[in-house]
């Protein structure tokens, strides 16, 4: 098949290798164009260095970026992470239109950060969804799914980079084959089970250590690598990485007040907070690198009776 392809970062670069190698015609790469200082997006090198003709207009909706899409001639578009608002009057161009790559399962975490909401809420199944891009905001009709579980101790960057991501550039090759060979099926999305979260940024990964322990646990896997859970010692920025939920069963088990620290050992430290305590493995601290709790704990003179979020 031709195609033409709207993509970013990592994942667009991957799905744009993943159909050339196995034979199709990429006719042009539409990509977003890069901040004044910053480094060509990797999948605008990976499609100059394989001899590709590279788009990077300002607005998808500009005349321009529709007469470059009409005149590639293109069975079908394909969209692996795209941040740019792509039109009807675009995306609708190809033969076959377009198709769109999200990593939740529509309708529910529409929005940007759909990875790190359902982790944070203590969701332990997610999933993917292949869709027809509309003018609304991921709000199509799905052409494919696919789950995934959470595990209980997995991360942002396990979820995304062990399932969602090779999944998705499966999926993503499947679902245009279907759509091609006039085999797909549209399902309009359920408006009444639709969720839509915003980014999960510095602000919403704050921790508060009044929530249950649960609650700060998961937040702290929805933020592992990024953007960082985060605390405060002594009124400077604690970043918390990997970590480990170790509940109780009765009130009168907790031992300490919600943020203190309630042990420091060789494997880091122990934070209390209700329903149980979390214990911490990896940290930054505010203008350094990541270091294991345990360091971190070490050089700073960390003791039990301190207390995080101060």
């Amino acid at each position: 098949m031709r195609i033409a392809f709207i993509g970013q970062q990592d994942f667009g670069k991957a799905v744009l290798e993943a159909f050339l190698k196995r034979g199709d015609t990429v006719a042009a790469v539409f990509c977003a164009p890069e901040k004044p200082g910053a480094k060509p997006d990797v999948l605008k090198t990976a499609a100059e260095e394989k001899g590709l003709p590279v788009f990077q207009f300002p607005s998808l909706k500009s005349p321009e970026a529709e007469a470059a899409m009409r005149g590639l001639d293109t069975d079908i578009g394909i969209m692996a992470y795209v941040l740019q608002f792509a039109p009807q009057s675009f995306v609708s161009i190809p033969k076959h239109g377009t198709i769109q790559y999200h990593p939740s399962l529509l309708p529910r975490y529409r929005g940007p950060s759909s990875i790190n909401w359902p982790i944070a809420r203590g969701d332990v199944q997610t999933g993917l969804t292949i869709f027809r891009p509309t003018d609304g905001l991921d709000e199509g009709p799905v052409i494919l799914q696919k789950t995934c579980p959470i595990g209980a101790d997995a991360t942002l960057g396990e979820v995304y980079f062990d399932a969602l991501f090779p999944m998705g550039v499966d999926a993503m090759l499947e679902a245009a084959d279907l759509v091609v060979a006039g085999q797909h099926i549209e399902v309009d999305q359920d408006e009444d089970a639709a969720t839509y979260e915003g980014w999960f940024r510095a602000a919403e990964a704050e921790i508060h250590w009044s929530a249950h322990a649960e609650q700060i646990y998961n937040l702290i896997r929805a933020a592992n690598p990024a953007p960082g859970a985060w605390t405060t010692l002594d009124g400077r920025k604690l970043q918390i990485f990997d970590a480990c939920l170790h509940p109780v069963r009765r009130l009168a088990d907790v031992k300490g007040k919600p943020g203190e620290v309630i042990a420091v050992d060789e494997d880091g430290f122990s934070v209390c907070a209700q329903g149980g305590r979390i214990a911490i493995r990896k940290v930054k601290a505010e203008g350094g690198k990541k270091v294991s709790a345990a360091e971190y704990a070490k050089e700073t003179g960390l003791a039990v009776g301190q207390t995080l979020g101060r």
